[in-house]
Parts: C-alpha cells; structure tokens; sequence
C-alpha cells in the first residue's frame, strides 16, 4: 500500500511541475533542430492539420 501511495504522489508530482513549466519544457525540447524537425513531422503527419495549415499558408477558398 505504501509502495502504490508513492508512485501516486511522486506521479502527481511530475505531472504537477510538467505543467507548471510547460512552456519552459517546451522551448528547451523545440531548440534543437532535430528535435523541432521532428515534432513538426510528426504533427503534420495528421491529414486534418496539414490541410488547415496549407490552407491559411497557401490559400484556398475562403469561409465567409
């Protein structure tokens, strides 16, 4: 029982600090160009963000 109280509070805990410096985290992880290549690959690498993103970059018919 003590074992699992532990595992509990020391992943609340990491969870607690990953989101208090998220930002921090993320800007450390994103300043490597390997790193930033490969967040950005695999984030496009979803049909329905690669569409949005190539539609406000390059154009295409409005919404109004």
């Amino acid at each position: 029982m003590s074992r699992m109280l532990t595992s509990i509070l020391m992943i609340g805990s990491i969870g607690y600090f990953v989101f208090r410096f998220r930002y921090r985290l993320i800007n450390v992880l994103l300043g490597s160009s390997w790193m930033r290549r490969i967040a950005v690959g695999s984030i496009m690498s979803f049909p329905g963000v690669k569409r949005k993103m190539m539609q406000s970059v390059f154009g295409g018919p409005s919404e109004w």
